[in-house]
């Protein structure tokens, strides 16, 4: 147990470090100041706002759910909310709530006929 306690308090300790000082050992990402690029923070979106989003695709959870790439559980769940989209999935949401259009423009999902 002590050496567990120890490993945890030696990361947490470079953290904190790190904040400050940039370790050997530590690699790490971060924007240059100056750089032309400022991240939006990822969106988080409730149940109600993603079946929103599915409907006004006139998508059944099946269909939204390929054409995200991801399993029909993964949008119950979402919508059901025992579980929220993160990373590209979030960003993708967005990006549809933004662009009602953005399925069909990219040809992700075309309808049927076409």
């Amino acid at each position: 147990m002590s050496e567990f306690f120890e490993s945890i308090k030696q990361g947490l300790n470079e953290a904190i470090e790190y904040e400050g000082v940039n370790l050997p050992n530590v690699k790490a990402r971060r924007a240059k100041a100056g750089t032309p690029f400022r991240i939006a923070p990822l969106y988080i979106h409730n149940s109600d706002e993603i079946k929103e989003i599915r409907i006004q695709q006139n998508m059944t959870q099946r269909i939204f759910a390929e054409a995200l790439g991801v399993s029909v559980k993964t949008v119950e769940a979402w919508e059901a909310g025992t579980n929220s989209p993160s990373g590209v999935a979030s960003r993708m949401l967005e990006l549809l709530k933004q662009d009602n259009s953005l399925f069909e423009k990219y040809s992700i999902v075309a309808k049927a006929g076409e």
